[in-house]
């Protein structure tokens, strides 16, 4: 196995913070994805709406992160969510199930004390190359 690895950054997903963290890496035939937030790209601010708006533009910017490091989120292989709040597991589930193909990946959700911007739901994920 090459002890290498690829930072990937787009425009079409929010931008890291410089010298902390990559958006994701590629390494080793896989994608590793930082969590993403319900940020826009374009204004840096986090979308309007519940926890399911929220959902969707975190899937939204893995996807994006996801081509442009070459993959998909159908390629998908685990994902981690991170609730505010278990009350919102079933609305997030209801959006949830509508992405990452027939084949689900593997998931572990959990809720925390708190999120980045104090937004309700972080998602991050590892996909195949």
């Amino acid at each position: 196995m090459s002890d290498s690895k690829t930072p990937v950054l787009t425009e079409n997903a929010p931008k890291p913070l410089p010298g902390i963290y990559s958006q994701a890496i590629k390494a080793g035939g896989f994608v590793f994805c930082s969590g993403a937030v319900a940020m826009d790209p374009e204004t840096g601010k986090l979308v309007e709406g519940d926890i399911q708006a929220h959902t969707h533009q975190c899937i939204k910017n893995l996807t994006a992160i996801l081509e442009a490091a070459g993959s998909n989120i159908n390629n998908v292989v685990k994902v981690n969510v991170f609730l505010a709040d278990m009350d919102d597991f079933a609305k997030m589930n209801e959006v949830y199930t509508t992405y990452w193909g027939d084949v689900k990946p593997c998931r572990t959700c959990v809720a925390v004390k708190t999120l980045p911007l104090n937004t309700d739901v972080e998602i991050e994920c590892v996909a195949v190359l």
